[in-house]
C-alpha cells in the first residue's frame, strides 16, 4: 500500500500519493498488478477498502501473517520469489531502500518510489518491529 498510497503507520485515512496511483493505473493496462505490503493480515479489510476508495487497480494483496515480525525486506523478497515461480516479475515498486536493494541483489527489476517521504518511525516499524 505504501508505494501507491498511504503511510502504514496511520492507515486507512491516508491520502494517496498521486505518482504511485498513476503508476499503478498505467501498469494495469499491460500487467497484472500485485500488491506486496508488510502490513499484517489483520489489516486486510482496511487495506482493500483503501485501495478501492482511491481507485487503484484490482490485484491480489499479499500481506504478512499477524505473528510474523521479520523485516519487510525478508517477507517481501520471500513473496517475490514465490510469485516468480509462476510468472515474470516485470518490476517491483517500493519506497524501502532495503527492500529494493535485496530485490535487486536477487535479480528482480526495481523502481524506487522516491515520491514517498521516508521517516525514522517507518524504518523502525519495518526493520525492528516487523509491522509494515
Amino acid at each position: 500500500m505504501r508505494g501507491a498510497g498511504g503511510n502504514p503507520r496511520t492507515g486507512p485515512k491516508d491520502p494517496p500519493l498521486a505518482e504511485g496511483v498513476r503508476l499503478a493505473r498505467d501498469s494495469a493496462r499491460e500487467c497484472e498488478v500485485v500488491y506486496l505490503t508488510g502490513r499484517p493480515e489483520r489489516c486486510r479489510r482496511d487495506t482493500l477498502d483503501w485501495l478501492a476508495a482511491h481507485g487503484l487497480p484490482e490485484g491480489r494483496v499479499h500481506m504478512r501473517r499477524d505473528d510474523d515480525r521479520r523485516p519487510a525486506r525478508r517477507t517481501k523478497l520471500e513473496t517475490l520469489r514465490r510469485l516468480a515461480r509462476g510468472r515474470e516479475i516485470r518490476i517491483l515498486v517500493d519506497d524501502d531502500e532495503l527492500v529494493c536493494a535485496d530485490a535487486e541483489q536477487a535479480g528482480f527489476p526495481v523502481l524506487r518510489a522516491r515520491w514517498a517521504e521516508p521517516s525514522a518511525d517507518l524504518k523502525d516499524a519495518r526493520e525492528r518491529e516487523g509491522r509494515t
